[in-house]
């Protein structure tokens, strides 16, 4: 591996698709990229966030977690087909680039970028507060200062490096998913030791399948499409796979399963076994509350493990996926040409703005949590849902564009096309309209609204001075 010192020119399209003379290194296996797609669907929002979506829809939580399941295989499909076809480091902002235009590209990378960086900041402070409780006496802000470093150092180093840490925490993440499911369809059929079949008595009484009506459905469906962010990454990461085309191909191809078994089959064994207005729900999380149902000693701390797991591995995901989102926005020129160099096949200048920032946004928590930390999360609280917008329109383009000029290159492609596109976008736009007419959600939607005007406008600026020459 050269430990040489490029930088990227700034009108390369896609500077981490699989070509030959990529700045950057393709050390990422295809044992890597299986485990990053499968760990990514299992995140501390899943374990801890679902508390809530169970107690505002009750048992109706499983059918707003297959709603918007379904939404998000058909942006993950999209994207695969996008992907596959041009792997590139920058994702679906490269794709939006292509499609729609230089702005778009502009707009959905940092978009996502500010997602990302923001959301290391918020991982870094919930893992922080799970080892001060273990070790007494310690300062939060001093794990959350070690936190940053060792991830930051993991994110320095090879590509591959980032790969190992993803590959065993995802294994932790999925072996701890799959023993709670195990147990848990063990004591719905009445198989576990000292437990009884509960039947279908959660599912039905306490006011049924629908306890809080369409509108407590509805704020199951919002809670569940935030728990299912970070499927994105997978794509990111494959540009610097052995073979990004049949790597994220494979991905892309199980995520059906994933999120059936994964989300929804979790959310069923939960609200089958438990009473969906168990003050537990909440107080303690759906999967401590289960497991402390069942009787297993320590159910507490055994969760505290498994969501500190996802918590690091979130870290460090996001922390990858927001400096090579960076470099690829700076290598097509639309960020600062310093973060654009390359070191040992690694974009590091780009891994310590990243981090920086994320370390930052630690610190603000800290000194205005109420201000400007609280309108950081506001600002962010859509973003996703304005990228998968993003992401429906550059496949409805690209997909066209590609059956006239290279069909060969549709390894992966869209369901339905161009129907199901339509009907994720309009899937999209439903969930934001529905953020807007909630109180609690409609500041998110103001706030990632002027985000997102902010730098559409910003990027159309470039786009015209850069057309004037």
């Amino acid at each position: 591996m050269s430990q040489s010192t490029t930088t990227a020119p700034p009108e390369q399209q896609a500077p981490a698709s699989a070509k030959a003379g990529s700045p950057l290194g393709n050390g990422l296996k295809q044992r890597h990229l299986s485990m990053i797609a499968l760990g990514g669907v299992i995140g501390a929002g899943l374990f801890v966030g679902s508390g809530a979506g169970i107690a505002a829809a009750g048992p109706s939580i499983v059918l707003a977690y297959a709603v918007s399941g379904l939404l998000v295989m058909f942006v993950m499909r999209m994207l695969g087909e996008m992907s596959a076809a041009n792997p590139a480091s920058g994702s679906f902002s490269v794709h939006a680039e292509r499609a729609i235009g230089p702005w778009a590209g502009f707009t959905a990378g940092w978009m996502f970028w500010t997602l990302l960086v923001v959301g290391v900041a918020i991982e870094a402070i919930g893992a922080a507060h799970i080892l001060a409780g273990w070790f007494p006496g310690t300062p939060s802000w001093m794990w959350v200062l070690v936190l940053m470093v060792v991830f930051t150092v993991a994110n320095l180093g090879a590509v591959a490096r980032f790969g190992e840490f993803e590959f065993w925490f995802a294994a932790l993440k999925i072996g701890a998913i799959a023993l709670f499911l195990g147990l848990g369809v063990l004591a719905v059929l009445g198989l576990l030791p000292g437990t009884s079949s509960p039947g279908a008595g959660n599912l039905l009484h306490d006011g049924g399948f629908l306890p809080n009506g369409i509108d407590g459905l509805l704020v199951g469906l919002l809670a569940s499409v935030v728990a299912y962010g970070g499927l994105e990454t997978v794509t990111i990461a494959a540009a610097e796979s052995e073979d990004p085309v049949r790597g994220v191909a494979k991905a892309v191809k199980t995520t059906m399963w994933r999120i059936a078994i994964v989300y929804v089959g979790s959310m069923l064994v939960i609200v089958t076994l438990l009473p969906w207005n168990d003050p537990a729900v909440t107080e303690h999380g759906p999967y401590a509350a289960t497991l402390d149902h069942l009787g297993i000693p320590a159910a507490g701390q055994i969760m505290n493990v498994v969501i500190l797991i996802a918590l690091l591995s979130a870290m460090n995901a996001n922390i990858y996926g927001s400096s090579r989102m960076a470099y690829s926005l700076v290598a097509r020129g639309q960020g600062p040409k310093a973060l654009g160099k390359v070191s040992g096949r690694v974009p590091r200048r780009a891994v310590l703005a990243s981090a920086g920032f994320g370390f930052v946004t630690v610190l603000l928590s800290y000194w205005y949590p109420d201000t400007l930390f609280a309108w950081l999360l506001n600002m962010v609280g859509g973003v996703i849902l304005i990228v998968w917008g993003f992401i429906a329109v550059s496949q409805f383009v690209l997909r066209r564009r590609l059956e006239r000029e290279a069909p060969e290159k549709l390894v992966v492609k869209m369901w339905g096309f161009p129907y199901l596109t339509w009907v994720a976008l309009a899937g999209v736009a439903g969930v934001l309209v529905l953020m807007a007419l909630g109180e609690d959600t409609r500041t998110q939607v103001v706030f990632t609204g002027g985000l997102t005007a902010a730098l559409a406008a910003t990027g159309y600026a470039m786009q015209r001075r850069a057309a004037r020459g």
